[in-house]
């Protein structure tokens, strides 16, 4: 059976957040991630995992930002990450140190690497180079902290011009690095608007051990799995199929939003696939 981890960012929004560790605990799971984890003390959520018992599983490098405090705001600021913004490689080098000194902290094996967004009247294979690069030492800085540097494909309709957008685009660039400490963040949600065909990207690509992440969401709505017209309870038994062993991020946004209840209300198909999972065991 996939083991899911609960989005904070996205889920449980009804809640403030440091109080959503609690409630994702409660409805069973075990393991969550979000996207920044900068605007609080290490300590501070450290301290509502091991209250909970949940294991920080995944989030995001700053997307910007030269100090400490440019890091924490640069999301608002429509800062999509700098691995392939020329001029800026300072400006990674100082993100992926905090990024490393928060995964230790807290105990996350794995940390997303945004690649940014496209200047204007550039060619995506002119900055290949430079992306290379920039993960490469990336990924040698992750490897001394234990820690797994992962890319996403993420498509152009939520993020225009976004640097990498399709499975094949984050794999060849996870080859030309060739690092065992970057792997591919293997978003269906992305996927499926992308390029679709997700049984087959799924076969295509787990075999080969570097997907190191996977996350889901309804298509195309981005709410709750059994929403729209992906089939995950099917992509589930595929996912049991190949053996995959890692983490399924729960990367959606409840349809309900943050009226009251509105994540435990829709965990419906959460409850299904562990009722039918208990029956097969």
């Amino acid at each position: 059976m996939p083991r899911f981890a609960a989005n904070l960012s996205l889920m449980y929004t009804e809640r403030p957040f440091l109080d959503r560790f609690e409630a994702a605990a409660l409805d069973g799971f075990r393991a969550v991630e979000y996207l920044f984890p900068y605007e609080w003390p290490a300590a501070e959520l450290k301290a509502r995992l091991d209250r909970w018992q949940l294991q920080q599983v995944l989030f995001n490098a700053p997307p910007g930002g030269a100090d400490y405090a440019a890091m924490q705001t640069a999301w608002a600021r429509g800062e999509r990450g700098t691995a392939a913004l020329p001029g800026r490689e300072a400006e990674f080098r100082a993100g992926i140190a905090y990024a490393l000194h928060y995964a230790q902290q807290l105990g996350c094996p794995r940390v997303h690497v945004m690649s940014g967004i496209l200047p204007e009247h550039t060619a995506r294979e002119s900055l290949k180079p430079l992306v290379v690069a920039n993960l490469a030492w990336a990924a040698e800085e992750a490897g001394r902290h234990g820690v797994t540097l992962l890319v996403e494909g993420i498509n152009q309709r939520d993020m225009p011009r976004y640097f990498l957008n399709r499975q094949d685009h984050a794999h060849e660039i996870v080859d030309a690095v060739n690092s065992p400490h970057l792997k591919v963040q293997m978003d269906l949600y992305h996927c499926q608007v992308v390029e679709g065909d997700l049984e087959m990207k799924l076969r295509k690509y787990l075999p080969g051990g570097k997907v190191g992440h996977i996350q889901i969401a309804g298509v195309p709505a981005r709410g709750e799995p059994d929403l729209g017209e992906v089939n995950y309870e099917h992509l589930f038994g595929v996912l049991d199929e190949l053996g995959y062993a890692g983490w399924v991020g729960c990367e959606y946004r409840p349809a309900r939003g943050a009226a009251a209840n509105a994540t435990r209300d829709g965990l419906g198909w959460l409850n299904r696939w562990r009722e039918a999972h208990a029956q097969r065991s």
